[in-house]
Order: structure tokens, then C-alpha cells, then sequence
């Protein structure tokens, strides 16, 4: 019989499709298999319009058959099947698909759930198979017709004796070549496994003939294989299992297997939303980030799901980066895919859906500090600096979202604190939010800045991550209450008179201020006297926006050649210390030089007090050798 042409400018469309649509072509038995589903899925629903009496669900199936000595692979369903003319016009009409025809004749009809809409999903058979034929017979007809093509200019389709309805898809794979090994797709296991990874959720069972080992009888060592017909596929999927036919266990067991993870989940988060986003959400919270989380190697998403097929291993487009940690999948009926379903378009129902999920996330993380504290501190150990960097990174666009949910260590509480817990206890006449910024809770609780803010008996937060001073900074207030550091050039605590002595010495040791200043040069803006400190000598402050702190972690990302960003600093002394009045005596004695040395000396102590390394450690210990010898 002569060969028909393909519709459609066929070779230039099936080759676009083939070699540039579908990225993996692994993906060819997630198409074949969704189709099948769909032919049973019409199938049973023309049975529940009278077409066809007495069909349950129980006899639909599909069978998968690899058969390594003919090189084939065949994929049979009991589903309505097709006529001479539906073959022409599904198979011989590229993009032509017969489950968009069926979806806009009957809606969407109640249990019926139409995944392929597009009509090329059978062609992606042509990537691993050199000919394809498909033996088919349409329900309520007593005839067959064969559909056979090597997927080049053409096909032909003849009469042809089939028992059952249905259709039989059968694959002759490709053979071998330097670049590509095509023999997989004839192993059971590996089909096994792509049925569990694309397919697993596929409403009707996935069935093949599996290789199994048993002990021989009466042996004690010797085995025997024997095959076995298994269900490759679960069909019903955990996510839509009411919330009582689940257990814990078989939740976190689910969790495990899925996401390859050894530990149980903090937290699991069920979501089901109809309207204008229709989809199932099954989230999860890791209890321990995983190795690479915090590195550029991590990639954040979700699994998505269409109709239970797996389109996507990781939508990032999900997940906010705030909430990159979290785990699991999205299965929904209304997601505008491209033509091959790897890929989302990026559409109304994708924002709408990422937009609950991050409220929803936002909202059980929420619930979870409030009922179960010590698990939150749990999960905040592991990510809470994620949730940090999400304030900081969107420039305060996700304050709102986040403030709630942060933790700080605290000058008065031994546990982390939220910001709403600081707030509740700030005195009557507290206008701001004091923190301090340091490498530990240690080295902060003897900061010299401190001194003034804690005799007024204000509480401070102590930032020790790299991030929690950008993170407050980019929050900027919290309850209409400012973040203040107490290096803060001007804390505004000191009383009238205490601002008024300060005043009046600094008239009249400005110009011993100035000869340190000068010894000094360009490590710092000025040097003055200081109404925060009330026992130590000396401590750094700053002003300007750039802060001490936020001057580390630029040095630690600069690239080599680059501007250094810098903090305006200011020496600040004591001026009831015993060190002032020793160097009064030192001015007043002629000896600027050595005025000159204890200025180095005691810049360096402050930059030691704030975790600074020292700029000159040779000079350092050489002034500190000669004071010593004095």
C-alpha cells in the first residue's frame, strides 16, 4: 500500500520535534502512557453515557512489554480506540490531538481527567524508535486498522485483526550508536523506574512482566528466577488521600523516599485550592538543611505535577527565595503548559499559585513558633538565615512576610527572641531598637558601646551572622520602632549635663584630640570624647551608613581590584579613664610622640574589641614593647 503523507509540512514539524521539543527521551513513555490513560478515561466515560454497558474501571489497565530479542517495546491500553478516520486525523495530523477534541465536547466532565492536549505526544516515540506501529480497534466497531510509520515522509494504515478494543503501541527501539545506547529502554527495571518517576499517579494500573529470584524447593542455597506480572504504579496519589488515611508515618516515609532525605520532616504542610487556581500542594519542611543548601550548587523548586503526571522535577518559579528549603510537589488540572509539558508558560495560574504557597508557608512556619517553640529554634538553626537574607535581598519587599518569623539572640533572654517579644518588654520612654553587631554573644556582652545602653537597663539584640544587620537594616522599623546600633555615632541617651561635661572638656583637650587624630592620619574621621562609655577607655564607632560590620562582609565579598567600601570611623575615649588622664599629662609634658604611640595603641585595642585584626602587628607589638619598657 502507498505511503500518505504526513499534514502539517510533517518532516520539518516532526523533526523540529524531535530533535528540539522534549529535552529528555526518557519522556517518550510518560507520552505514550498519558495517552493511553486518556483513550480509557474516554472509554469509561461514553460507558457511563450508555455507549457501552457493564465497563468498571477494574478492567482498564495498561501493559507495558519490553522484548530484548526483537528489539520492541510495547505499550497496550484498553481504551476506546480508534477508527481509519481517527487515525487519520490524530496520527496522520501532527498537533492534531483527540483529547483536546474530546475535552472541548464534554467539558470537563465530573472523574474524567483529559491530560494530553496537544497532539505530539505520540511522536516522541520517534526519538528512541526507528518504526512505530500502532494496532488499533475502536469500541463498539469490529474492525482493526494498522497505523504504521518510520517517522520520515509518511505512513500507511491497512486492515488488520485485533480481539479487544484498545490500542497497541509497538516501538521498534533504535539501535545502537558511538554517542547513544538506546538499549535501556529495553530493560525492565529501567522502565520500571521511569514509570515510577513520571507515571506513578496515573489513575489505571501500569502492568509488566517482572524478573523475579526465589529459592528452589528443597535447596537450601540454590535459586531460580520466575516471572511475574506486577503493578508498576501507585495510582492513587498521598496528596489526595484524605488527611485520616494517612499516617504519620507513611507521610514521613513518603517524605523520605521522594525527596531523598534520612530524617523525617519538622513539618508537613497540606494545601487544596479550587477558584481560579485549581491545584493540590503537598509541602514539607526539612528538619536539617542538606549539605550544598547554602552554596550556588543548590537548586530550589517543586515537583510539578499535571493530572498526576510528573511535568517538572524543579519549578523554581514556586518558591520564593525565602522559602527555598522547602520540599515537595504541586499537581494541578489548569497549568498552561508548552506543547512538549516539560515547561510552564509563564501564566496567571503559576503567580496565583506560587502566590498562596508562599503565604501558606509563611502562615504554618508562623503557627509552628507559636505552638511548638523548640521545634521552630529546631528548623531556625537550620534555615532561619535564609529567611534573613530574604529581607535583606528583597530590599524589605518581603518584610511584611518574614519580620515575624525572625529570631535574635538577646542581652536579656538566653533563648532567641522575636522581634514582637523585644518590643513587649522596651521601657515606656524606649524610642528604638537596640542591636549590636559581633562574632559571638560573648564577645558583645563586653562590647565598651554597650555600657550606656545597658545602664539604662534597655535590652539589645546581638547580631552575630553576617546577614542580621543588612536584615535590619532593610526592615527599618518594626511596630513604628527604629533599629539603632550602639555604635551609632549619637545614641541620644546621655542626660543634658552629661552632654554638656563632655562638651566642655572636648573644648578644652581639642587640641589633644587633634594630635591624636593626626598620629592617626586616615584610619579614622575624628577622635572624641565619648558619653557612652562609662568603664572601658576606648571603642570604635562610626558614622555614616556604612557600620564596622557591614565593612567585614564587604571585605570578605570584594572582588580583587575593587574599591574597598569603607565605614567612617571615630575614636571615641573615655574621658574620666585613668588613660585619659595619662595622656593629659603626656601633652601637657611635651611628649606628642609618645601621644602618638598610645593613639595606636589604643586604636588597635578598640579594632581588637570589635573583632578588627589589627592593621600592623609588628608595629603593634613594637609600640606595645616600648611603653612596657618605659
Amino acid at each position: 500500500m502507498p505511503k500518505k503523507q504526513f499534514k502539517a509540512e510533517s518532516k520539518r514539524l516532526l523533526d523540529l520535534m524531535i530533535n528540539s521539543i522534549y529535552t529528555h527521551k526518557e519522556i517518550f513513555l510518560r507520552e505514550l502512557i498519558s495517552n493511553a490513560s486518556d483513550a480509557m478515561d474516554k472509554r469509561y466515560y461514553h460507558s457511563l453515557s450508555g455507549g457501552e454497558t457493564g465497563l468498571s474501571r477494574e478492567e482498564l489497565f495498561i501493559q507495558i512489554l519490553p522484548d530484548k530479542e526483537a528489539r520492541t517495546l510495547t505499550i497496550t491500553d484498553r481504551g476506546c480506540g480508534m477508527s481509519k478516520e481517527e487515525l487519520e486525523q490524530n496520527l496522520g495530523t501532527i498537533a492534531k490531538s483527540g483529547s483536546l477534541a474530546f475535552k472541548e465536547e464534554n467539558g470537563q466532565a465530573e472523574d474524567v481527567d483529559i491530560i494530553g492536549q496537544f497532539g505530539v505526544g505520540f511522536y516522541s516515540a520517534f526519538m528512541v524508535a526507528k518504526k512505530v506501529k500502532v494496532i488499533t480497534r475502536a469500541a463498539g466497531s469490529q474492525e482493526a486498522f494498522c497505523w504504521e510509520s518510520d517517522g520520515s515522509d509518511g505512513y500507511t494504515i491497512t486492515p488488520c485483526q485485533k480481539e479487544e478494543t484498545g490500542s497497541t503501541v509497538i516501538l521498534t527501539i533504535k539501535d545502537n550508536t558511538e554517542e547513544e545506547s538506546y538499549d535501556e529502554f529495553l530493560e525492565s527495571y529501567r522502565l520500571q523506574g521511569l514509570v515510577k518517576r513520571y507515571s506513578d499517579y496515573i489513575r489505571y494500573p501500569i502492568r509488566m512482566e517482572m524478573t523475579r529470584s526465589r529459592k528452589k524447593e528443597g535447596t537450601e542455597d540454590q535459586y531460580e528466577d520466575y516471572q511475574e506480572i506486577e503493578t508498576l504504579n501507585s495510582m492513587v496519589p498521598i496528596w489526595k488521600k484524605a488527611k485520616s488515611e494517612v499516617s504519620d508515618e507513611e507521610m514521613d516515609q513518603f517524605y523520605q523516599d521522594k525527596f531523598g532525605d534520612f530524617t523525617a520532616p519538622l513539618r508537613v504542610i497540606r494545601s487544596s485550592t479550587e477558584g481560579a487556581a485549581t491545584y493540590n500542594a503537598l509541602l514539607f519542611i526539612p528538619s536539617r538543611a542538606p549539605y550544598n543548601y547554602y552554596s550556588r550548587d543548590y537548586e530550589k523548586g517543586l515537583q510539578l505535577y499535571a493530572s498526576g503526571v510528573l511535568i517538572m522535577e524543579k519549578c523554581a518559579d514556586l518558591l520564593p527565595d525565602c522559602f527555598s528549603f522547602v520540599k515537595g510537589l504541586v499537581d494541578s488540572q489548569d497549568l498552561s503548559l508548552n506543547i512538549s509539558r516539560e515547561m510552564l508558560q509563564h501564566d496567571r495560574q503559576l503567580k496565583l499559585i506560587a502566590g498562596r504557597l508562599e503565604k501558606k508557608i509563611a502562615s504554618e512556619l508562623g503557627l509552628m513558633l507559636k505552638n511548638d517553640r523548640e521545634k521552630y529554634e529546631e528548623f531556625f538553626k537550620a534555615f532561619g538565615l535564609q529567611l534573613k537574607f530574604g529581607v535583606y535581598s528583597t530590599y524589605g519587599a518581603q518584610a511584611d512576610l518574614l519580620k515575624d518569623l525572625l529570631l535574635f539572640t538577646s542581652s536579656k533572654e538566653e533563648k532567641p527572641v522575636t522581634l514582637a517579644e523585644y518590643v513587649s518588654r522596651m521601657k515606656e520612654e524606649q524610642k528604638v531598637i537596640y542591636y549590636a553587631c559581633g562574632q559571638s554573644r560573648d564577645q558583645l556582652e563586653h562590647l565598651p558601646q554597650t555600657e550606656l545602653v545597658k545602664e539604662k537597663d534597655y535590652e539589645i539584640l546581638y547580631l552575630t551572622e553576617d546577614v542580621d544587620e543588612f536584615c535590619v537594616r532593610a526592615l527599618g522599623q518594626y511596630a513604628e520602632h527604629e533599629f539603632k546600633s550602639v555604635s551609632d555615632g549619637d545614641l541620644d541617651l546621655a542626660t543634658q549635663e552629661e552632654k554638656d561635661q563632655v562638651k566642655e572638656q572636648s573644648d578644652k583637650e581639642k587640641d589633644l584630640l587633634g594630635c591624636m587624630k593626626e598620629a592617626l592620619g586616615e584610619k579614622v574621621k575624628e577622635v572624641r570624647l565619648s558619653a557612652r562609655l562609662k568603664s572601658g577607655p576606648v571603642c570604635l564607632t562610626t558614622d555614616g551608613g556604612i557600620t564596622l560590620e557591614m565593612e567585614k562582609v564587604f571585605a570578605q565579598m570584594q572582588v580583587p581590584g575593587e574599591q574597598k567600601m569603607k565605614a567612617e570611623r571615630v575614636l571615641e575615649l573615655n574621658g574620666g579613664h585613668p588613660v585619659f588622664q595619662k595622656l593629659q599629662g603626656l601633652y601637657q609634658a611635651g611628649e606628642k610622640e609618645l601621644v602618638g604611640t598610645y593613639a595606636q595603641l589604643l586604636y588597635a585595642q578598640a579594632q581588637l574589641l570589635e573583632g578588627i585584626p589589627v592593621d600592623d602587628p609588628v608595629a603593634f607589638s613594637a609600640a606595645l614593647s616600648q611603653l612596657l619598657s618605659r
